[in-house]
């Protein structure tokens, strides 16, 4: 008799999740993605009333979702989250600016706030987050970051810097932490329909050249990122680290 494989669990019941960012677009789809498998997620963002919301809307669904206030530029906070809440099994970084403009014209002051949370704050909260994981186990990290760490964009030098930033260390941790199961990857989204990115789309020349881009036709929507964070975050990619996915609609495919 044939014995037949098990396929691995997408469940995450049982499971501690954190989403920074997690109150309103891409962020939101992940907390409400893991919410839905089971984790008991806690959303983390700057405004005190979208968190809320986003937390009581989970919640009226009868999932699993607690919403704090939580600037991730400030390194002591995010010791005191992990220290309050730690350890967790799964970590996903959505907190990100852009400040575009080209690089004849950078700021300082633009350079500093783009990097401070995209690259800084990314790279320290994986810290905290493999600390905790190292003592249960293991663990999944997420990195929300772009397609724009796989490529360049016009006006969007500091932007891509910090995201291809995300994929390098990425890599690097994921070989130092691999020893501990703890599993770093990264999600790297093409343009999505979000309430950040709707003055892009509000520009017809700039939804077509995007349309252009994108192979298969269509501006992504926040349902397009959700599969790919559980699937990270579960044990169904148990083999899983040091790599990105891109979903991307086939925009560096050539």
């Amino acid at each position: 008799m044939i014995k037949l494989p098990k396929t691995p669990s997408f469940r995450l019941d049982g499971k501690k999740a954190l989403v920074t960012g997690g109150s309103r677009g891409i962020g939101l789809g992940c907390s409400v993605a893991l919410a839905e498998a089971g984790a008991d997620v806690i959303i983390a963002a700057r405004s005190q009333g979208q968190v809320e919301e986003a937390a009581n809307a989970i919640s009226e669904a009868g999932l699993k979702a607690e919403g704090i206030v939580l600037d991730v530029t400030q390194l002591d906070d995010v010791k005191a989250l992990f220290a309050k809440y730690g350890p967790l099994n799964v970590v996903v970084n959505s907190a990100g600016i852009a400040k575009h403009s080209s690089p004849y014209e950078t700021t300082i002051e633009d350079y500093d706030a783009v990097t401070s949370v995209n690259m800084r704050s990314a790279y320290f909260l994986a810290q905290e987050a493999a600390l905790g994981m190292k003592t249960i186990g293991g663990g999944s990290i997420i990195q929300i970051s772009s397609q724009m760490g796989h490529v360049g964009g016009q006006d969007r030098a500091v932007y891509c810097g910090t995201k291809h930033a995300i994929e390098g260390f990425n890599k690097g941790m994921a070989i130092d932490f691999a020893p501990d199961n703890i599993r770093l990857n990264s999600i790297c989204p093409t343009f999505i329909r979000t309430p950040l990115t709707e003055p892009t789309f509000a520009d017809p020349a700039k939804v077509e050249w995007i349309k252009d881009k994108i192979k298969l036709g269509r501006i992504g929507e926040v349902e397009d990122i959700m599969g790919a964070v559980l699937f990270l975050a579960s044990d169904a990619s148990a083999l899983i680290t040091g790599t990105s996915i891109l979903v991307d609609g086939g925009w560096t495919a050539g």
